[in-house]
């Protein structure tokens, strides 16, 4: 340890690879290090409290490291780069650590400004770490962030990732189509837990409310996990708008209907997809065992009371029908045109 107290602060706006870099190298180097984070309501992309969450699960086995949120008043980016918010943050830094700096860290960018030195100088050592080893900045990021996907630590992915819901009637190739996506696109995807359920109860007419809950409610778990891992975009199989069908066509005491619909309107509240893809039944239908007949009969007038549900919901979706390899690649071009996204690495 060559420093005391050690300071490097900055809005982390997001964080990425570089940040870190920078934080443990200055961690390695002081008995203390404060990291500060420099927030102001209404400027930044991300809260304070989710860049508090993203270092802090980066360094917390860094048992020198802490973390301090340092709020400023400038209403943008040019007003803060002035003398004076510079001068007041500066301050408002030391009296928030409260003891001597000895080391102030910062990147090569800075290098020759004399903006560091002038703030802390002769006080503190202004010591420069080379940015050029992590080629990357936040300003990049907000830009393009699947460009940089790479410098994005895994902690952040979840926020950036986009969820993608494949939804329709039975036999219109979901699952098929959420794996394949999921494989052309390198990332994961989230099954349908109907199917668990179904294959449990012996069949689609012997399900009741408890099933569908269970369906709901793991489908929303496995969603939160899957999240974690994914790899720019998640692919979710069916939705507890769908699973409110299941319970209006399948259910017959009317308060088992009520309850499971109350459950389906509460998680449909909090659900955020990015993208929803509905698929027609203009394909084939095929039993597999948990496929109900009586829907086989008339799969339009069902297909369109799983859309009506939706619509109730003010919720968009896209309709998407034609051959299995007709729906992959419209899939992909509809991917490709909202978020920018392709399947080259």
């Amino acid at each position: 340890m060559k420093y005391k107290v050690g300071m490097y602060g900055g809005s982390f706006d997001p964080l990425h690879i570089g940040h870190l870099h920078d934080i443990i190298r200055a961690a390695s180097m002081c008995e203390e290090l404060y990291v500060m984070i420099s927030w102001c309501k209404g400027r930044e992309s991300t809260s304070k409290e989710l860049r508090y969450r993203w270092i802090y699960n980066n360094v917390k086995h860094l048992n020198n490291v802490k973390i301090i949120l340092i709020e400023d008043k400038a209403v943008s980016k040019e007003e803060y780069n002035t003398d004076y918010y510079w001068e007041k943050g500066a301050n408002d830094i030391k009296n928030a650590i409260g003891k001597k700096i000895d080391a102030v860290f910062c990147g090569s960018d800075y290098l020759g400004t004399n903006r560091f030195e002038s703030l802390y100088s002769p006080e503190s050592e202004v010591i420069y770490f080379d940015r050029s080893e992590v080629p990357i900045s936040s300003t990049e990021i907000r830009f393009d962030v699947y460009k940089n996907w790479q410098y994005i630590p895994p902690i952040c992915r979840p926020y950036y990732a986009k969820k993608i819901l494949i939804v329709g009637g039975e036999s219109t190739g979901k699952s098929t189509l959420v794996e394949n996506l999921a494989i052309a696109y390198n990332t994961n995807f989230v099954r349908e837990i109907g199917r668990d359920t179904c294959k449990i109860a012996g069949g689609e007419e012997f399900m009741n409310k408890y099933d569908l809950y269970e369906n709901m409610l793991r489908q929303k778990t496995e969603e939160i996990n899957a999240l974690k891992t994914c790899n720019k975009l998640l692919f979710i199989d069916t939705d507890a708008i769908t699973t409110k069908f299941y319970g209006n066509f399948l259910l017959n005491d009317k308060e088992d209907i009520k309850e499971c619909n109350d459950l389906a309107d509460a998680i449909t509240k909090i659900n955020e997809f990015d993208l929803i893809l509905f698929l027609e039944p203009d394909v084939d239908w095929g039993q597999d065992g948990t496929r109900n007949e009586k829907i086989a009969t008339d799969r339009i007038k069902y297909s369109n009371q799983i859309k009506e549900l939706f619509n109730e919901q003010g919720i968009e979706y896209i309709s998407i029908g034609g051959t299995y390899l007709d729906r992959f690649n419209k899939a992909k071009e509809i991917i490709k045109d909202k978020f920018d996204i392709e399947t080259i690495w």
